[in-house]
Formats: structure tokens, C-alpha cells, sequence
């Protein structure tokens, strides 16, 4: 096993996602609560000792475009892909790569298309942060029969360790599997 580099910063990947609330074009409230606490509770004022590495998943047939690859490093890079703004995927990361980006946090966003838990599994497996942080709605035994969670299913099943952050009970919508 090869020694780690001490002086590299701690990669942690954040797997966010949009707002399912119709009429709400955003992160949801789990991802940005996951970013936030990520933000508050970890990386503090150390920013130079982190890099977040964020991913999204589209689900097939959700948003009806192919797998995109590139990564989204400035704010700089979204100045180029003008055409593509109207992928909602694209405004989701740019949100999170913006703020990185204003407080001094190494970051790279990118999107994959496919089931999300499947995906987050297999890309923490390819990537090798050193943890995955993601969002939890916090569902009762009788939601999770229906939608199943993404968290739970990461927790068992990545190849890093996991922090599921459960959102703010202030924050909940009136229907608890919207986020």
C-alpha cells in the first residue's frame, strides 16, 4: 500500500440532485443541506484542505439526453457550454462549483446518466474520495417501500464511507418524498 500524500487535500465527493417541487428549478433540500453541512461541519475555514467532487445522476428517460463526461472545474468552464443551458443538470452543478468557487474550495462537477444509487456506488469506486456525502429525506418505513432510498442503499454498498445527512425537519414540504 502506497503511503498518502498528507499534503493533498481531502477529496469528498457530494452526490446532489434537483428539487423534485414542481416549479422549483434547484438543488433539493437534501443536496443543499448535505453541501451545507458539508461546508459548515468539515471543511470550516480550512478550504484549501478540501476538494468536493460533486456528482449528479440524471435518470434515463427523466431529461432526455445522453451521458455527458466533461468536467466542470470554474466558473469559467459554464461560460462555455452557452448552448447546452437549458440541461437542468447543468444549473444544478453550476450552483454548487459557483459557491465552491466564491469561498476558496477546490472542486469538480460532473453528470452521469443511469440509476442513482447504482451510479454513486460505482463512480465512489472509480473516483476514491476519501468519503461520499449525500442528502437524506429521512422516509418512514411506508415511503421507503414505494421510493426506496438512495442513502440507505450507498451507506451498504460503497466502496468509501458514507454520511447520509437528513434534512432539516423545518424544511420538509408538505408531501415528505419531495425534495
Amino acid at each position: 500500500m502506497a503511503a498518502e500524500d498528507s499534503s493533498a487535500p481531502t477529496r469528498i465527493m457530494v452526490a446532489v440532485n434537483e428539487s423534485t417541487i414542481k416549479g422549483y428549478p434547484h438543488a433539493s433540500i437534501s443536496s443543499r443541506g448535505a453541501f451545507d453541512w458539508t461546508l459548515s461541519k468539515i471543511v470550516r475555514t480550512n478550504t484549501s484542505g478540501f476538494k468536493l467532487l460533486f456528482l449528479h445522476v440524471q435518470v434515463p428517460d427523466e431529461d432526455g439526453f445522453d451521458d455527458m463526461d466533461s468536467i466542470y472545474a470554474s466558473p469559467e468552464d459554464f461560460k462555455t457550454m452557452k448552448r447546452r443551458d437549458k440541461i437542468r443538470g447543468l444549473h444544478l452543478l453550476e450552483y454548487f462549483v459557483n459557491h465552491c468557487h466564491e469561498i476558496g474550495v477546490a472542486c469538480e462537477a460532473w453528470i452521469k446518466i443511469g440509476d442513482p444509487k447504482e451510479v454513486i456506488c460505482h463512480e465512489a469506486t472509480r473516483v476514491q474520495p476519501d468519503f461520499l456525502v449525500l442528502g437524506s429525506r429521512g422516509l418512514g418505513p411506508f415511503q421507503k417501500v414505494f421510493v426506496g432510498t438512495v442513502s440507505e442503499f450507498c451507506v451498504k454498498h460503497a466502496d468509501c464511507p458514507v454520511i447520509a445527512i437528513k434534512r432539516d425537519a423545518s424544511e420538509n414540504p408538505q408531501d415528505p418524498v419531495d425534495d
